[in-house]
C-alpha cells in the first residue's frame, strides 16, 4: 500500500495591490506573514503557519507577503525582522509575532485576538 501525504496550503500570497482589499478592508481577523522564500526561519515556520491556516479556515484569514517581491509593505508596517506575523482587525494591527514563534504561542495569540476582535465563533 502506498500512502501519499498531501500538504494543503491554506495561505494566500498577497501583492501590494490586493493588500488593502484583503487585509485592511476586511472585517475578519487577518494574519499576514512577512517572509523571504530563501530565509531559513521563514521556511521553518511555514508548515506551522499552514497548519494553523487549515485549523482556522473560514474563521481567520491567513496571508503571506514575500518582502523581496512586494517591496515597501514591510517598511510601511514597521517590519524589520523576518519572519514577522502581523495580526490585523479592521485595518489595525492588534498583535504581532516576530521570528520563530512556537505553535502554542501563535494559537494563544490567535485566540486572544479573536476574543478581542469579537469574532469568536466556537
Amino acid at each position: 500500500m502506498v500512502i501519499y501525504k498531501i500538504e494543503i496550503n491554506m495561505t494566500r500570497q498577497l501583492s501590494k495591490s490586493d493588500f488593502r482589499k484583503n487585509v485592511i478592508e476586511s472585517s475578519m481577523l487577518s494574519l499576514v506573514q512577512f517572509k523571504k522564500e530563501w530565509n531559513g526561519a521563514s521556511q521553518i515556520i511555514e508548515p506551522v503557519y499552514n497548519e494553523l491556516a487549515a485549523s482556522y479556515n473560514g474563521i481567520v484569514n491567513f496571508y503571506t507577503v514575500d518582502v523581496e517581491m512586494e517591496k515597501g509593505l514591510d517598511s510601511e508596517y514597521g517590519v524589520t525582522d523576518i519572519p514577522t506575523i502581523l495580526f490585523f482587525k479592521k485595518g489595525e494591527i492588534i498583535d504581532h509575532a516576530i521570528g520563530l514563534t512556537p505553535k502554542n504561542v501563535l494559537i494563544t495569540k490567535i485566540e486572544n485576538a479573536m476574543a478581542k476582535a469579537g469574532n469568536r465563533t466556537y
